[in-house]
């Protein structure tokens, strides 16, 4: 009773204040936009203001916000059944459908397909993988990468704010700088697996050279070193290429692939060879197991997204639109454009221009973000279904929101 004399008297809390009472915080100040429903490349709040979404959920919504197809595949899932075993166990339709699509899409030798609820259970699937086939224990990743929040995904982290909090973390993990040709000499027979992003997402869209790139492999088949390319973020279309590493011909050992994998909807894999992947299967049995990983509804939904992707021919399209993008964002206080197709990033002078520049975006109707280890750059990865004149109406946002 004195709960609800005290919301009599204060008035019912907001939606916003019930965000902070109850759900677990991630930061002090979260966005805490309401949004009630959403759809293409919009999201709506409780009363009809629509925000254009140019981030996508973070590259997550490639196809668009309920794509209808994605949503008639969810659907008619659920009309079938749910969980029905921990994963790997039963012949389940989804799974198997959206495995082949996935390897009629990559190289030959990405022919075993693993799936996980994220992203960051993909990279700690990748990391015992690499160790025990390859029977070592060195891990290298980059300065300022992501690959996830768990234990092992941490240990990767290129960025020690973030990670020394966490402390003791996976021993044996060394960091070395992106796209420094010297630095490859690390790579060594002690190295189970190097881990890269194939566009770095979080330290501000970096791409490497094709140099650095070619000789990465090189030195990785040298060593006897597994190569893993996270393409979390950079996947499924975002860089104008179905995979990112196709622009650096390259092809890794194990992928990693999450975001805009499900079309909305939780999932995620690592995917190598078959001759690989069945070092996880024996001694012991059950080296890798998920309770979730692949979920029927899920994996209808992935297969759903996949299918639009290329019906729509959305990569085809991302070339051109990352022109319009590049070209109409012409501010004077833009000082670079960073990234490939619809992965880019928004150089400013600095933190105290960029956080301004896009709370008036969201004032104005947009959303945007920044990067976690590059406050002064603004996220651009809308939705690949996104128009010219929606580009449009998004860069006149932009260009009037770092004006004022």
């Amino acid at each position: 009773m004195l709960a609800f004399f005290l919301l009599y008297i204060c008035g019912m809390p907001t939606e916003r204040e019930r965000l902070l009472q109850h759900l677990a915080p991630t930061s002090d100040s979260p966005i805490g936009l309401h949004i009630e429903r959403a759809e293409g490349v919009y999201m709506y709040d409780p009363k009809g203001k629509k925000y254009l979404d140019l981030i996508a959920g973070i590259s997550v919504s490639n196809v668009g916000h309920r794509h209808p197809k994605v949503v008639n595949a969810i659907k008619q899932q659920a009309d079938k059944h749910l969980h029905l075993m921990v994963y790997g166990e039963y012949v389940q339709a989804p799974q198997v459908q959206f495995a082949d699509q996935l390897a009629s899409v990559l190289p030959k030798s990405l022919n075993s397909v693993y799936f996980v609820n994220s992203g960051s259970e993909a990279v700690e699937g990748a990391i015992k993988l690499a160790k025990k086939a390859t029977g070592r224990s060195g891990l290298i990743s980059f300065e300022n990468a992501y690959h996830g929040s768990s234990n092992g995904a941490l240990s990767l982290m290129g960025n020690e704010e973030f990670k020394h909090p966490f402390y003791p973390l996976l021993p044996e993990t060394h960091c070395i700088r992106h796209n420094h040709l010297e630095d490859l000499q690390s790579i060594t027979e002690n190295t189970a697996a190097v881990f890269l992003e194939t566009i770095q997402g979080e330290a501000g869209i970096r791409v490497p050279s094709m140099e650095f790139m070619a000789s990465l492999r090189k030195r990785c088949s040298e060593t006897g070193a597994l190569l893993v390319l996270d393409e979390i973020q950079c996947g499924f279309g975002r860089t104008g290429k179905m995979f990112a590493f196709e622009h650096f011909n390259i092809v890794p050992d194990i992928l990693l692939l999450a975001k805009g994998m499900g079309g909305g909807m939780p999932i995620g894999a690592f995917i190598a060879s078959k001759e690989l992947m069945s070092t996880l299967s024996k001694q012991p049995i059950l080296g890798h197991i998920t309770t979730f990983g692949g979920h029927p509804v899920s994996c209808a939904a992935g297969s759903a997204c996949l299918s639009v992707i290329q019906e729509e021919l959305l990569v085809e399209s991302v070339p051109e639109k990352e022109k319009l993008f590049r070209k109409l964002l012409n501010h004077s206080e833009i000082r670079e454009i960073r990234g490939k197709g619809l992965m880019l990033a928004l150089q400013l002078r600095d933190s105290k221009q960029l956080f301004p520049a896009i709370d008036r975006c969201i004032e104005n109707g947009l959303i945007t973000d920044w990067f976690l280890f590059c406050d002064s750059a603004m996220r651009i990865a809308p939705p690949l279904t996104i128009t010219e004149q929606e580009i449009k109406e998004a860069c006149t946002i932009i260009n009037q929101s770092i004006s004022k």
